[in-house]
């Protein structure tokens, strides 16, 4: 399996593989109760850390935070059996590298045309989608929001 890292879970690649993938830029509870979540409904789980290429690609923004160091937090989690640096944004490319037979996504997912494309895409390999609640409290957006506030006030004080 190419690209995969060991991460802190240690569990051996075997049962159920399961994949959550994410920018988990400015890491926060919510990626954690996804992986933690994920974890507990798999034998092995894949943590995917979307690349800073495919980020921009996809969601036009850069994260805070570079893709090996992102790397290297998600995979220190306990619940975190391995980790991948996706850098396609075809799922399908990612699946060919994990083979993995559930694909973790937030229930905020559910339903949208996105996410039956894609579920579409992952049974041809014999994969489906599982949806896990979504925090709400806290979102990387938010948190890039106030981060961009911040900076705002900060020049604004600058003069």
């Amino acid at each position: 399996m190419g690209g995969l890292v060991p991460g802190a879970g240690g569990r051996t690649r075997s049962g159920r593989i399961g994949y959550a993938a994410g920018a988990f830029d400015l890491f926060h509870v919510g990626h954690l109760n996804l992986l933690r979540r994920s974890a507990e409904r798999c034998d092995h789980l894949v943590a995917g850390v979307v690349s800073d290429a495919v980020l921009w690609q996809t969601k036009g923004i850069l994260p805070v935070i570079g893709e090996d160091e992102r790397a290297a937090i998600v995979g220190a989690l306990a619940c975190v059996d391995a980790v991948y640096i996706e850098r396609d944004a075809d799922r399908l490319v990612t699946w060919d590298d994990v083979r993995f037979s559930l694909f973790f996504k937030g229930d905020d997912w559910l339903g949208t045309p996105r996410a039956e494309a894609l579920q579409a895409q992952l049974a041809t390999r014999g994969a489906r989608i599982e949806y896990l609640p979504y925090t709400l409290e806290t979102s990387s957006s938010r948190l890039r929001a106030a981060l961009a506030d911040l900076e705002t006030m900060a020049r604004a004080a600058r003069g």
